[in-house]
């Protein structure tokens, strides 16, 4: 998933914005899901994606805090996730050289 948002610890990120990519994995009970082909056994990854991209609105100072919200957000509505995976990419951080990249994840276990 990829967003326009305005993280970081410098003025002009919050101010001017980058874009982000955000990146999802889980683990649950799927036998259900499975057997039934119902979505009402499954989690919903349209409710999860609108999820992030709400939480993505929120600015915030550092990715490791941005990844932890948006983790806690998805496991808060699906308690049946029995392990997850969440990592933030900001892309071209403002640093003194040619970096396409730096990324923060966080698990739930």
């Amino acid at each position: 998933m990829q967003f326009r948002g305005h993280h970081g610890c410098l003025e002009s990120e919050r101010r001017d914005g980058n874009w982000f990519r955000v990146d999802f994995a889980y683990d649950y009970d799927m036998r259900k899901a499975v057997r039934t082909d119902d979505l009402e056994f499954a989690i919903d990854y349209s409710e999860i994606y609108e999820l992030i991209k709400g939480d993505m609105e929120e600015p915030a100072k550092l990715l490791e805090h941005l990844a932890g919200r948006m983790l806690g957000l998805i496991i808060d509505r699906f308690p049946k996730i029995e392990w997850a995976e969440l990592t933030v990419t900001k892309f071209n951080p403002p640093l003194d050289g040619n970096v396409e990249s730096t990324s923060v994840t966080v698990t739930y276990e």
